[in-house]
């Protein structure tokens, strides 16, 4: 596996880790499953940064695998006709 390809493997995973994060966070604020993550010390707050983060991740790595493909690309398919 090739360093883009776990970078945007990296990508995906934190995206739907967000996701997921967003939808505790909502179960939370509509009082379906206040016990169950209030059992477990996770409050709304914690479940949105925690989010919050994975996209943060999400993007930045996303970001890197664009700008190294980009880079690897020889100076032939890099330059666009005029």
């Amino acid at each position: 596996m090739d360093h883009i390809a776990r970078l945007q493997l990296v990508g995906r995973v934190t995206y739907y880790l967000g996701w997921a994060g967003l939808l505790c966070g909502a179960l939370v604020h509509f009082n379906i499953a206040r016990g169950l993550f209030s059992g477990i010390d996770l409050t709304q707050r914690n479940l949105f940064e925690a989010s919050v983060v994975c996209f943060l991740i999400c993007i930045a790595s996303e970001l890197r695998a664009r700008h190294t493909a980009e880079a690897e690309l020889p100076n032939v398919v890099r330059q666009v006709p005029a």
